[in-house]
């Protein structure tokens, strides 16, 4: 694997750590052994009453607050966006505790799936990562968050395999294709999924691919793209570039 492609890797799976302290895997299992709300869905385990007495009164409380409306999907994703906010911040504990109360309050809500997947890729945990993108997808294929995620599981698989298996590491890069293309096709806005597939095409060297997503991503702010991407791209994929006008706002 080239250096400068391992490193571009390395910083699309540097997005999934926190910005604060690593919680220890090992820590982790401890807490989790005693709390079943560090399990996805509780663990599926029947809640004596005293706990759902509690999320009764957890769910009505939310309920009440008028910028939900009353609209319990709302409520849901309100509840999500405050777990990768606690996730992104380092507080893993609190990100599956908020995820878990977005399943009391939508138990539809399939990006609960993308919560608890991130918790564990962040962990580390990426076969329970892949779990909960999958078990999400059965429920609905088309959740472009998930779509997404398990394209990057697979990004993580084919770096962890270097050049083990060059066979294996081909048969990830397809996969993680495969996901970011069917994400892509249902929103072609998303600038997360639209770096991971330039730097995709990018490892399989087709240059020409690598410039029209990373350029419609450029255009739509770039956000996602990390420091070393643009320089990587220009390094050697110059003379792919397109013409201006070609999706680049530059």
């Amino acid at each position: 694997m080239m250096p400068h492609l391992l490193s571009l890797l390395l910083a699309i799976v540097a997005t999934l750590s926190v910005h604060g302290q690593r919680m220890d895997t090992t820590r982790w299992n401890k807490l989790a052994e005693s709390d079943i709300r560090l399990h996805p869905r509780y663990g599926d385990v029947v809640k004596p009453e005293r706990l759902k007495k509690l999320d009764r009164a957890f769910i009505a409380q939310t309920m009440a607050e008028e910028r939900h409306g009353g609209d319990r999907r709302k409520a849901s994703d309100h509840m999500i966006t405050v777990g990768f906010g606690y996730l992104y911040g380092g507080d893993l504990v609190t990100a599956m505790y908020r995820f878990n109360q977005a399943y009391l309050l939508d138990s539809t809500n399939t990006d609960i799936y993308w919560g608890y997947g991130g918790v564990y890729m962040t962990l580390g945990k990426y076969d329970e990562a892949r779990v909960q993108y999958e078990e999400g997808l059965e429920i609905d294929p088309e959740n472009t968050h998930l779509l997404t995620d398990l394209g990057t599981y697979y990004t993580v698989q084919y770096q962890k395999i270097g050049h083990k298996s060059e066979l294996l590491a081909a048969e990830y890069l397809h996969k993680a294709r495969a996901y970011f293309l069917s994400s892509y096709e249902l929103d072609p806005r998303d600038q997360n999924t639209l770096y991971k597939l330039s730097v995709n095409y990018f490892a399989s060297e087709n240059c020409k691919e690598a410039w029209k997503y990373h350029l419609e991503g450029k255009a739509l702010g770039g956000k996602q793209i990390s420091p070393g991407f643009d320089t990587a791209m220009e390094h050697k994929c110059a003379d792919s570039r397109p013409a201006s006008g070609t999706g680049d706002n530059r």
